[in-house]
């Protein structure tokens, strides 16, 4: 399966938002279509719910590293180097989720187009806040060099803003990943609308 990748990948940082069903609410109106639920503390039965409720609005869910949670919702997955490989993750999801992966040299980008996914991830592009212990910037230079070689749709990940989104779009990237620039401060939702709306302006 082919993913037909939104331009805009927004990133649902769940430590960004105390009520981050009302986030996901503002990113679907604003012009989202696509939205990755990226939550690193505990799936208790009180996230499970916000997370269902989330699932019955937005077009394309994606849930960061948890295959079983993906299934469950009825969402894709998108897993890293250190999660479960991208084989066994598709075993578990339902058959139409998308799965995706990250990569972050040239040697995890190649041995990912070999496997069953629908697209890879690639970076930081730059320097990035938004991981604790972030790989090497890469740079739009490697996303240039690479992507010609990719059977499967990339999406850049990594500092980007609406300052170098277009520099990376014309590095090759088919979509953004965006986490810290779609939260204005303070990051209400009318403020996080507001910067999606802006965000889907600059990429049409």
């Amino acid at each position: 399966m082919s993913a037909l990748l939104a331009r805009l990948y927004p990133i649902l940082d769940t430590s960004r938002a105390s009520v981050w069903q009302d986030t996901a609410r503002a990113m679907v109106d604003g012009g989202a279509t696509l939205l990755q639920i990226r939550h690193k503390g505990l799936w208790d039965r009180e996230t499970l719910k916000a997370a269902e409720q989330v699932a019955a609005f937005v077009p394309r869910l994606i849930v960061n590293d948890r295959a079983d949670i993906a299934r469950l919702l009825g969402a894709g997955v998108h897993v890293g180097q250190t999660d479960l490989p991208p084989r066994d993750a598709r075993a578990i999801v339902n058959d139409s989720a998308w799965v995706g992966h990250s990569t972050h040299n040239r040697e995890q980008f190649a041995a990912a187009q070999s496997e069953p996914v629908d697209y890879v991830a690639f970076g930081p592009i730059f320097s990035t806040v938004s991981k604790a212990n972030p790989d090497p910037v890469v740079g739009p230079e490697a996303l240039i060099e690479l992507k010609p070689w990719s059977k499967h749709p990339v999406v850049a990940i990594g500092g980007i803003t609406r300052r170098n989104a277009l520099q990376v779009l014309e590095a090759g990237a088919d979509s953004l990943a965006v986490i810290a620039d779609l939260y204005p401060d303070p990051p209400t939702p009318a403020s996080i609308r507001a910067r999606v709306e802006e965000w889907m302006r600059l990429l049409q």
